[in-house]
């Protein structure tokens, strides 16, 4: 991912409406400390229309993220699809996309990771109903 995406200095463009379409990969994620995320493909789409004295970001996120179940503690993969119209950030000087993106995409994702039914690693599925009993 080019640096471009990480801060967009609001100060330096002029007013009218920006596109940026770009990927969150693994590469990216090892800039983060303490993800929940053991990898990351996904495709954004940003739409920035910046006024004179505001402006308004509207993105898009499709993909996929691999997180630890909570059952079984195997990788599972996890599809995202998350817009969000409008997002509002602290900083209104400059916008870091690829972080934008990345909270949208946690904050979006089920409180309990678990496999489907059935999708669990088996060995651990033995133990959990051997300690549940």
């Amino acid at each position: 991912m080019h640096a471009f995406f990480e801060n967009i200095k609001l100060d330096e463009l002029k007013v009218g409406n920006y596109e940026y379409d770009f990927e969150l990969s693994d590469e990216w994620l090892k800039t983060v400390e303490k993800t929940e995320l053991l990898s990351i493909k996904a495709q954004v789409h940003a739409a920035l229309t910046l006024r004179e004295d505001d402006y308004r970001l509207d993105v898009q996120v499709k993909g996929q993220v691999q997180l630890v179940c909570d059952r079984c503690l195997d990788p599972m993969d996890v599809d995202v699809d998350v817009e969000e119209d409008d997002v509002e950030t602290e900083d209104a000087k400059q916008l870091n996309l690829a972080w934008i993106a990345y909270e949208l995409i946690v904050t979006d994702l089920p409180m309990i990771h678990v496999h489907e039914e059935g999708q669990c690693n088996p060995e651990m599925e033995k133990l959990l109903k051997t300690y549940k009993s």
